[in-house]
């Protein structure tokens, strides 16, 4: 994960002399610190820093690397698309710690505004925004036993009794990337997790 304008300069120009020309971005870049939302003395300036500059800053600078090639796109009659990988932490509040929460709600936010700026060019601009996803990942940043207990209980009190796995997530960013008319949408992806909390 980078958010060194250089470095995205660097991976778009590798996907270029690659393939060509660039159709889609995907975002799929981030990090956290695991630490509970009571425990301020947990973060510091420092943890903001690193993660609003990966979930936001990365995101941004991508894009903006990007913007040449989506245009282009755009004018050869694609439909291009970029597609941010968010968090329901961005939308209901909970998540690893409060800088993930506000890192995430912040790449919401630049969804919708990228979406009216590059709308004019062609180009879509969403974000999903998973839930619970089952996966090594989560479950090292948690620990087995929080991590088994969540995913029991998300999979027994959520409406579709389901957790996200890495193909659900996969299956959404491919609908936006093919949803020629739809821009500046933030979609949670949480198996109706939402609906059960009062």
């Amino acid at each position: 994960a980078t958010s060194a304008c250089a470095d995205c300069k660097r991976i778009v120009a590798s996907a270029v002399d690659t393939f060509g020309r660039i159709d889609v971005l995907v975002n799929n870049a981030g990090t956290t610190k695991f630490v509970q939302h009571t425990d301020m003395d947990g973060l510091d300036a420092n943890d903001f820093a690193k993660i609003c500059g990966v979930n936001i800053v990365g995101a941004f600078q991508m894009v903006r690397a990007c913007r040449p090639f989506l245009k282009a796109a755009s004018a050869r009659g694609g439909k291009p698309a970029v597609v941010n990988v968010s968090s329901v932490a961005g939308t209901n509040g909970i998540g690893s710690s409060l800088a993930y929460v506000a890192s995430k709600g912040g790449l919401n936010s630049m969804t919708i505004a990228l979406a009216k700026c590059l709308g004019p060019e062609g180009i879509r601009v969403n974000a999903v925004c998973p839930g619970f996803i089952e996966g090594e990942w989560l479950k090292k940043g948690l620990g087995e036993a929080v991590y088994n207990g969540a995913k029991a209980h998300l999979e027994s009190t959520t409406p579709l009794r389901a957790v996200q796995t890495p193909e659900s997530v996969a299956f959404t960013i491919h609908f936006f990337i093919e949803a020629p008319n739809l821009t500046g949408e933030t979609l949670i992806l949480d198996s109706g997790m939402r609906l059960t909390v009062a």
